[in-house]
């Protein structure tokens, strides 16, 4: 339990309050809960565990005494149970009265916070707690990155843009030569290994040329993918890390298969590089001027430019996400349209910057960078982000 190790209970202490809860319950089930994961530093187990980390006073574990292995170096004390009675009696000494605070959303507001399944919120208040959310928690507490996590992301960061760069500069000549999605997703891989870095083989980057550049989560399948023709667009969304552990980088990069691309392409790569920088723009100014900032006010400036564009029915997600070990984090996410997220971003976490136009059967167009918000103020990676669109 590594991570408990840094616990800062000064942090703690005014996460609770402000969330208006006595403690911290963190609750998992076979994986279900990555936050819970993360602060105790352990791997999903088959039973029920809960762990609670109270204003004042040790943290107490609760786990199934088949697997108490886990809670070695637990800095606390762990209440063993194998029966349901057993459990329910140790829930109840220890947060029955109390207030707690838990990883929920009201109205599932934020799907990446709402880790915990109805039943067991119903359980613990069935139990005489109150349940709150604990998002400014998770957020201060999970989704931070470590000092080896930022140093590996910065690292990753730089490497996938030179991979990106190479990969578009070679494909770009090959239009109307057969070059096949799933080929150039196979040469993107080995040239990513081949740096010394991992692909999470679940999570393979995205190759889409032309009209499947406008679906923003394509996935090429080997016989079924389009090659590419003379003047296309590529778009070519990489991730990896240095281990499969660590914080990946996340990158789109796009290129078009001809020497000068149409008008419209031209102004939709415009556009939406605007938008890209205008959300920084909002992240820098926040930083500059020492003022919080939420989620969801990166998102509106990244929209507001696409919107103004006349493009705005083409933007179908949200600009960024939360980065932590999982690419898709559990952090504040740069949302105000699939959800409004209004948690505050805080030194130590990472979000992807990433608006896109998406003109359904003819082209898309996506830019996509990351954000690491370090002690001294934010940081972009790479740390030069594309600016012209790349041609042969």
């Amino acid at each position: 339990m590594q991570h408990l190790a840094r616990l800062d209970q000064t942090a703690l202490d005014d996460g609770l309050t402000a969330a208006g809860a006595d403690g911290w319950l963190v609750f998992d089930f076979r994986g279900a809960n990555p936050v819970a994961l993360r602060m105790l530093g352990i791997k999903p187990g088959t039973r029920r565990l809960f762990a609670y980390f109270p204003k004042q006073g040790a943290p107490v574990a609760i786990g199934h005494k088949i697997e108490l292995q886990q809670f070695e170096g637990f800095p606390g004390t762990v209440l063993p149970y194998s029966r349901w009675q057993e459990l329910s009696a140790a829930l109840t000494e220890v947060v029955g009265g109390k207030t707690v605070a838990m990883e929920i959303s009201a109205n599932d507001a934020v799907p990446y916070l709402d880790r915990v399944p109805h039943g067991v919120v119903e359980l613990v208040q069935s139990l005489g707690a109150r349940v709150v959310s604990s998002g400014a928690l998770v957020t201060y507490f999970t989704a931070r990155w470590s000092d080896a996590e930022a140093r590996d992301h910065l690292a990753a960061a730089e490497i996938l843009a030179r991979v990106a760069k190479a990969a578009i500069a070679e494909a770009v000549t090959q239009g109307g030569t057969g070059l096949g999605e799933a080929a150039l997703q196979r040469r993107v891989v080995a040239m990513i290994e081949k740096e010394g870095l991992q692909v999470d083989p679940g999570h393979l980057p995205i190759i889409g040329f032309g009209p499947n550049a406008a679906n923003p989560h394509y996935e090429p399948i080997e016989g079924h993918d389009r090659t590419l023709a003379k003047d296309e667009v590529v778009l070519v969304d990489l991730f990896a890390g240095r281990t499969l552990e660590t914080v990946f980088a996340d990158q789109t990069w796009m290129g078009f298969s001809g020497a000068k691309p149409p008008e419209e392409v031209e102004r939709v790569w415009t556009v939406v590089r605007e938008a890209r920088d205008a959300a920084l723009a909002t992240v820098w100014a926040a930083a500059r001027e020492k003022r919080p900032l939420r989620g969801f006010e990166i998102d509106r400036a990244a929209r507001a430019v696409i919107e103004a564009a006349g493009y705005g029915a083409h933007f179908v997600h949200r600009t960024g996400h939360s980065i932590d070990r999982d690419l898709h984090g559990s952090g504040p996410h740069c949302d105000d349209y699939e959800t409004r997220d209004d948690r505050l971003l805080v030194p130590g976490v990472g979000f992807s910057v990433e608006p896109g136009i998406y003109l359904t059967g003819r082209f898309g167009i996506r830019s996509e960078v990351n954000v690491f918000w370090s002690p001294t103020g934010p940081v972009l990676t790479p740390i030069e982000p594309q600016r012209d669109l790349l041609l042969p």
